[in-house]
């Protein structure tokens, strides 16, 4: 049932004269509340922040003073008391709320400075569960809550980046604070303990082993507003959620313009994408267009395999994104800033790459400082019309020994190798996915068709005109092998490929019409191996 308001009117301005300070990080605390000082405001706080302040020669009252009770229990109880949070949530204006003040000596409490028990790295870091539970803050959120509630009278700060625009604001306004700036860090406060709980609740789904628990939440922190989203009438911001996974995420960007909302999809994906390749084994190359792969290669050097990469579809490459799975070097360098090119990524740069790269300004080189492991967990979340859909990451790779023959010829060592290589690739690839492979590189690659038949066509197609490009006799689809994100539901799809020259195959598996599709693979004389995993991706 709601409780209603007697609707009077908050101040426009609210002197600020007494503060409450309490903080996990302490970074900028001291210069701030010295500043605080010199405004004529009392201070106030708990344990180690009053340590802090009054090591550093301010002037600091401590909150057992305030309400007359010692912290206990190892400092979980030392904020929860009407002293504080009357304090906090009294309307001055209301005659019934100041004589309860009044009667019980509250004094009110104006601007509430709280960041809270780093649960959210602690929970990261490996620790064991009573130390994850004890950085659980319960008076930190407490205190937000009602602070952000009562903003017509109390300003609360939950971020040290803050502390200087509050500065400002008392500089200002003569030692007020505006309802405008207190009603704007009380939306940011609500937010912050959103997020938090956010994190406290699915750090419980996960240790309960719960994949899709009753209520899910979805958090994360502005990381860069963007000047546009994928298109210029669209707003767009790029949000960091906690995920200790290498990528855009933990990226230095060396150099280079700003990401846009795009550079910053289609960098994920060729980032995750390379990430499927051993770089102890081989170096591994990903050109990425609008979040689809136009060309993957291995080779002995980046070098080699940006180049093997770049010979699929050089066309389309133009502008594209370009990932790596070892540290970019100087000979790749000076391939890759031949022609245009968006964004580099890649574990690491050496100086001599980054001078090179460094003569197109315009180029963004980050730097992300590892690579994802794609076997590992996750989630990945889409919004839908009045929901959002969730689901686990997909870091299924399918075990060789799992990998099933189902025709008359078996492939060789070399189809084998192209078979993994291919299906790892159009794992990655929109679908419906066709990708044609020879020797470790992708010849031919077809995305997103509503026809898996069209899909071929067009990886053909691609093929064709690359093998045009590079002067050669023939289409490197010739003696190729194909593989499939999904069944073929049809023998048609499978026949396309095989009519431009694919001579073996792998795909999932499981369709009703499977033996007509081995069928038609026989009567070719085409080797095809089964999976039973589906890449499906949308």
């Amino acid at each position: 049932m709601a409780v209603s308001s007697k609707h009077i009117p908050a101040p426009d301005k609210h002197p600020v004269r007494r503060a409450l300070l309490s903080v996990s990080d302490k970074t900028g605390l001291v210069d701030f509340a010295r500043r605080l000082c010199a405004h004529g405001v009392e201070l106030i706080s708990t344990g180690g922040t009053a340590r802090t302040l009054a090591d550093a020669g301010l002037p600091v009252r401590d909150v057992a003073d305030i309400t007359g009770f010692p912290e206990i229990m190892d400092g979980r109880v030392k904020t929860l008391h009407p002293a504080v949070h009357g304090a906090l949530l009294g309307i001055r204006d209301d005659a019934d709320h100041a004589a309860a003040m009044r009667e019980h000596g509250i004094e009110g409490i104006d601007l509430v400075v709280v960041n809270l028990y780093p649960f959210e790295d602690v929970r990261l870091s490996g620790a064991d569960t009573d130390t994850v539970i004890e950085n659980i803050d319960i008076g930190g959120p407490a205190m937000i809550r009602a602070a952000a509630k009562n903003h017509a009278y109390t300003a609360i700060v939950t971020d040290g980046q803050d502390y200087d625009a509050v500065l400002d604001e008392l500089d200002n306004h003569n030692g007020s604070l505006t309802l405008a700036f207190r009603r704007t860090l009380a939306a940011r406060a609500y937010a912050r303990t959103a997020a938090y709980d956010t994190a406290i609740a699915n750090w419980f789904a996960d240790t309960l082993d719960v994949a899709m628990p009753s209520w899910r939440s979805v958090a994360g922190k502005l990381h860069t507003s963007m000047r546009y989203g994928e298109n210029p009438h669209q707003q767009a911001g790029f949000y960091l959620t906690g995920e200790r996974r290498y990528g855009v995420a933990t990226a230095d960007i060396v150099q280079g313009k700003q990401l846009s909302y795009n550079n910053i999809n289609d960098t994920d994906a060729a980032y995750e994408l390379v990430a499927e390749f051993d770089p102890e084994t081989n170096a591994a190359v990903a050109i990425i267009k609008h979040a689809n792969p136009c060309g993957v290669a291995l080779g002995g050097s980046v070098k080699e395999a940006y180049e093997r990469a770049l010979a699929c579809d050089p066309v389309s490459a133009f502008g594209g994104i370009v990932a790596l799975n070892r540290p970019l070097d100087a000979e790749a360098a000076a391939e890759i800033i031949k022609i245009f090119t968006e964004v580099i990524i890649a574990p690491e740069a050496t100086p001599e790459a980054r001078a090179i790269v460094a003569q197109k300004k315009n180029l963004r080189l980050l730097v992300a400082g590892g690579l994802p492991d794609p076997r590992a967990g996750g989630l990945t979340v889409r919004s839908v019309a009045g929901g959002m859909l969730v689901q686990s990451r997909d870091n299924a790779v399918f075990a060789q020994e799992d990998l099933q023959v189902v025709t008359r010829r078996r492939p060789t060592e070399q189809e084998l190798r192209d078979m993994r290589f291919a299906f790892c690739v159009a794992k990655h690839v929109k679908s419906n996915a066709i990708v044609y492979v020879r020797d470790g590189v992708t010849v031919g690659i077809g995305a997103g068709q509503m026809s898996r038949v069209d899909s071929a066509r067009i990886a053909a197609q691609k093929a064709g005109d690359a093998a045009q490009a590079a002067a050669l006799s023939q289409s490197l689809v010739k003696g190729c092998v194909v593989a499939s994100d999904a069944f073929f539901p049809f023998a048609d799809g499978l026949l396309s490929a095989i009519e431009a020259g694919a001579i073996a195959v792998i795909q999932p598996g499981g369709s009703i019409r499977d033996d007509e599709v081995i069928a038609a693979a026989d009567e070719n004389n085409v080797a095809m191996a089964v999976t039973g995993m589906r890449h499906f991706r949308h």
